[in-house]
């Protein structure tokens, strides 16, 4: 894939996107060095300090890994399985008892806040999470699931909640990802579902919405120990 001269707003996050997609695209297959910053700096007509902030971003959400003295090489395919590479062990148990805190309380908030725009939106997610659960598209799965969460914060209306929450957005996702033993080439189906968790927001039921968003999480935790 020809690399496209940039223009000039946004040139960082131009770059980002370009690179990402050279990636997700195999010009550039894992685990092979990519073209030095000079040579992506007059590919790209940008500077050199602009591909060196960009390739640092991505090299922060595993796509990307710089060898000092060597060059940057290709990491993973994509952020979910660049924070899946990161994400296990202790972390992963941290990453699920942050959340349990933050989206047991999110679903009781979001109980006697929502909108009925909002519920609408939860029912969609978890129509579109189905559809892609069934035909096995598991990066896709494991965002939609981050999704439906962020959606559930969001409808409790709490602002530093939320933003505390999308902070933690790729590593909710790889946790999904994760515990859903999302990897190359295992198919396997996920037992935890979410129709009792929108429900209970509908319903405006705080009490049974938190009791859900706890359930799964705790199930999840249970795994983590037991693996």
């Amino acid at each position: 894939m020809p690399l496209a001269t940039t223009r000039r707003a946004g040139l960082v996050d131009q770059v980002i996107e370009q690179l990402r997609t050279a990636v997700a695209e195999g010009e550039w297959p894992l685990g092979k060095r990519i073209p030095t910053e000079a040579e992506l700096g007059e590919q790209l007509g940008v500077g050199r300090n602009t591909i060196r902030e960009a390739v640092r971003a991505l090299a922060h959400t595993g796509l990307l890994e710089v060898r000092q003295g060597d060059g940057t090489y290709v990491r993973a395919t994509s952020e979910v399985s660049g924070a899946i590479r990161r994400l296990c062990g202790d972390e992963l148990r941290e990453v699920l008892q942050v959340r349990r805190t933050l989206e047991a309380e999110g679903a009781r908030l979001a109980a006697l806040s929502r909108t009925e725009e909002e519920v609408a939106e939860l029912w969609s997610l978890l129509v579109r999470r189905e559809v892609e659960l069934r035909e096995r598209r598991w990066e896709d799965f494991a965002r939609t699931d981050a999704e439906f969460h962020s959606a559930v914060v969001r409808a409790g209306h709490n602002g530093l909640l939320t933003e505390l929450h999308r902070g933690l957005t790729e590593v909710i996702t790889a946790s999904i990802a994760a515990t859903s033993s999302i990897t190359p080439g295992v198919e396997h189906v996920p037992e935890i579902g979410h129709e009792g968790l929108a429900e209970a927001i509908a319903r405006r039921d705080p009490d049974r919405a938190a009791a859900e968003a706890c359930g799964f999480l705790d199930e999840l935790l249970e795994r983590v120990e037991r693996s």
